[in-house]
């Protein structure tokens, strides 16, 4: 009777200890198989993104393509010019403004041709740029133009008005005739200089210019 008493015990322990192994807690047991496929099929999370400030020395040189109109017979002074960075500043092999980048600034000075003397002149600066969100202001080099002299060109015009009359003056009149049609078609010369403007300019958008900074800036360069 003892021996069938001590059968029973050790059979009964080795159900419990057999039934325990093949799962000690279902529920636990599911929910760690749970979270491990959660984990193993959630994305990774965004990671924000890394900078590094890079300083720009002063005199790099900024390649620009207008997006504005510029001219001295219509641009005023505080106007506002707008350009694009047309190839992309590099520094040490890092490319720290991309081709693209908005740069903003005003006219400074604008002249329309004069009648008699003066050519006509524009000029602009810039004075902030515009990367990847942030605004930067910079110190850049003044961009002039100035209109071609034309005094060639009014010489010719008086020297004919002066041979004309001469040769007029020569037909009606002789030698006295000549001397005073050559004033009078001279002075006809003069007056259409004087009646006429000289060239303007005018840089229509797309135009190409290049500027330089005067002062070193500092742009936060995207890393990763």
């Amino acid at each position: 009777m003892k021996k069938w008493a001590s059968v029973l015990a050790v059979a009964s322990i080795c159900i419990v200890g057999c039934g325990g192994g093949q799962g000690d807690n279902p529920e636990t047991a599911a929910t760690e198989g749970n979270t491990a496929g959660e984990t193993a099929g959630a994305p990774a999370a965004a990671r924000a993104p890394q900078y590094r400030e890079i300083a720009l020395p002063e005199g790099t040189t900024l390649p620009l393509r207008l997006r504005s109109a510029v001219a001295s017979d219509t641009s005023r002074v505080e106007d506002t010019v707008r350009a694009e960075l047309r190839e992309a500043v590099v520094l040490n092999g890092a490319t720290v403004l991309p081709a693209g980048t908005e740069l903003m600034g005003v006219v400074t000075n604008a002249e329309r041709s004069g009648r008699v003397k003066g050519r006509a002149r524009v000029a602009y600066r810039f004075n902030t740029i515009s990367h990847d969100g942030e605004r930067y202001d910079v110190s850049t080099a003044p961009l002039s133009h100035e209109a071609e002299a034309t005094k060639g060109e009014d010489a010719t015009k008086i020297a004919v008005g002066a041979g004309a009359g001469a040769a007029i003056g020569a037909i009606l009149g002789g030698g006295d005739g000549a001397a005073k049609g050559a004033a009078i078609g001279g002075a006809a010369g003069t007056g259409a200089v004087l009646a006429t403007r000289g060239e303007e300019v005018r840089l229509a958008p797309g135009a190409s210019v290049t500027t330089r900074l005067t002062a070193p800036v500092t742009i936060r360069v995207k890393v990763g």
